[in-house]
């Protein structure tokens, strides 16, 4: 092995669009980072990295068949130190606070620079926290331990915990209403019903128990 071929990152693209991987190859060519696999689910990740040695995940938020963020748990559980950056087209707080959460080393979005991209994988591959300070300015308040903490019990009803579940996961109240099938209007009321309950002031904060709950 040449001791250029030893300085590769070792990168996994997790991304259900073709056209997005191909972008980012195409941003990744002529550099140290070399795409070794792409995988088009969550589950396929998880496959990935339990088979073959990777430097550095970039996984997307959003996929079928186990989304990137409990594809994030499943491989930080198995492999804690593998540095993972989530990617998506979402500034969603809610999505940034489970990756903290979870152990991720930073957030990308699709339209992110090209000089950012390789930056942000270079300083994950080097161990390094990629998480700006705005981000967690905007994130701290959910990280923060709410009123009730994840190890007591709170007499959430099946219904609300779906629905816990579902805002979780970056939903939107319309998207909840759709996917469940019931009105807006009720969607609304189970959410601050939920809020309540846990003592929270918002869905992020809500996100981040259920992520300690292990609900997801």
């Amino acid at each position: 092995m040449t001791p250029a071929e030893k300085r590769k990152i070792r990168l996994l693209i997790a991304d259900d669009h073709e056209v997005v991987r191909t972008g980012l190859k195409t941003l990744l060519a002529d550099t140290e980072i070399e795409v070794v696999g792409e995988v088009t689910t969550g589950e396929a990740a998880v496959n990935y990295v339990a088979q073959h040695p990777v430097d550095v995940v970039l996984l997307d938020v959003r996929m079928p068949e186990g989304d990137g963020l409990n594809a994030l748990a499943r491989i930080k559980l198995t492999h804690p130190d593998l540095p993972v950056v989530m990617l998506s087209n979402y500034d969603n707080p809610s999505y940034m606070a489970r990756a903290v959460a979870l152990g991720a080393s930073g957030f990308l979005l699709k339209d992110c620079s090209r000089e950012k991209l390789i930056e942000t994988i270079r300083r994950a591959a080097n161990k390094e926290t990629v998480w700006t300070r705005d981000e967690l300015r905007r994130i701290t308040g959910a990280l923060a331990t709410p009123r009730v903490t994840a190890d007591v019990d709170v007499p959430l009803t099946q219904r609300e915990f779906e629905v816990l579940r579902h805002l979780a996961n970056g939903l939107t109240n319309k998207e909840i209403a759709e996917a469940m099938h019931i009105s807006y209007e009720t969607v609304k009321e189970h959410v601050q019903h939920i809020l309540r309950k846990l003592g929270v002031t918002d869905r992020t904060q809500a996100a981040v128990w259920a992520v300690r709950k292990k609900l997801l």
